[in-house]
């Protein structure tokens, strides 16, 4: 996939803008808060509608502004020359492909994919759980329908289990309710982690190796909050639970409280491993996702990198130049020029919100 045009009105420090992409490179060269992570991010926005760097989707739309909005023209393997855009309002949002509505999130999710390759990406090493499980979560939905329904069905039961919970005694009819329809939802969601992470860490294994010289096994490694992943055994667990469940008000088993780790030499990266090998990891990972994104779909991702390599000594950055996928669109962002080496970049100076071309770096 390429993204050959993007426009953005009112969204963030951005008033207007257009940019016309050529060419599978493009750089963003600016100081930083003059705007290029934002276009980075209505560029990923188009993926999954959400925001990489925010949760709530009101902070998107300018100071001041009733909405915003996010045009983008693509050149799809599959789909031909498309046109997507997503309007935002501070009440819900719309989306647009090829002038026609689309209502449901399962017709869009994974049919133009992005991978941010982000500095807040180490949160993912060394963060909290609910990061890693988003991450997930996001991934797997993208490239699996059935995942996202699974979710969405266990989303909307655990909140009225916990719901009732708060409510205190005198539930039990009902939670027992709830629960026939979380644990199936939940068992399906624990296989799909598994088998999901069980590929991307053999893209992460091998892509670890090419960034990193050492001869160092890397992996990541599930950690599911209840196993077996049988819906007979989660619907035991959470009748039996149901009097713990009550004194803390809220269901306290489950995928919902899932993580996954990452690890180096077979020890946890989060504890033993340097800042240099946290980086390698999450470089490796985003690597992993791309390529299986593209193997799942047979679409490329646009890869957005923003400002990610100026940690890396040169030899590493080197190296994830030659793992990138040579056919992929490369959007990246830095304070200073691009790496010329690779090829001609199509630069845009960014200052205060706006974007002006310059003449392509040789």
């Amino acid at each position: 996939m390429r993204l050959s045009k993007i426009t953005l009105r009112h969204f963030r420090n951005v008033g207007f803008a257009t940019l016309g992409f050529s060419g599978r490179l493009q750089f963003l060269a600016g100081a930083n808060g003059q705007g290029k992570t934002n276009l980075l991010e209505a560029a990923g926005f188009i993926t999954a509608l959400r925001s990489f760097r925010a949760t709530d989707n009101r902070l998107l739309i300018g100071h001041g502004e009733h909405c915003a909005a996010i045009t983008a023209e693509v050149e799809h393997e599959r789909l031909g020359t498309t046109h997507v855009t997503v309007k935002l309002r501070h009440d819900g949002k719309e989306l647009w492909c090829d002038q026609a509505r689309v209502t449901r999130l399962a017709d869009h999710l994974g049919k133009f994919p992005t991978v941010v390759f982000s500095a807040q990406d180490l949160q993912l090493v060394r963060g909290a759980p609910a990061l890693r499980r988003r991450w997930l979560d996001l991934t797997l939905a993208a490239m699996d329908a059935a995942y996202l329904q699974a979710l969405q069905t266990y989303g909307r039961a655990l909140a009225e289990r916990n719901s009732l919970l708060k409510r205190g005694g005198g539930v039990e009819a009902e939670l027992a309710a709830f629960e026939q329809i979380l644990a199936p939802a939940g068992a399906e969601l624990i296989a799909r982690r598994e088998a999901g992470l069980r590929e991307l860490g053999q893209g992460l294994e091998r892509f670890y190796g090419q960034l990193c010289d050492e001869k160092e096994p890397a992996g990541l490694g599930y950690e599911p909050d209840f196993s077996p992943a049988s819906a007979e055994s989660l619907l035991a667990r959470l009748e039996s639970g149901r009097a713990r469940d009550l004194q803390f008000r809220t269901t306290l088993a489950g995928p919902h409280r899932d993580d996954f780790h990452f690890s180096v030499h077979g020890t946890a990266a989060k504890d033993f491993a340097s800042e240099g090998q946290q980086r390698s990891l999450v470089l490796a990972l985003r690597l992993a996702q791309a390529a299986w994104f593209h193997g799942k779909s047979g679409v490329r991702p646009v890869l957005l990198a923003d400002d990610v390599l100026g940690e890396l000594d040169p030899a590493r950055r080197r190296r994830f130049w030659t793992a990138i996928d040579r056919e992929s669109q490369v959007i990246a962002t830095g304070t200073s020029g691009p790496d010329a080496e690779l090829g001609a970049w199509q630069v845009f100076e960014v200052a205060d919100g706006m974007f002006t071309e310059k003449t392509a770096a040789p």
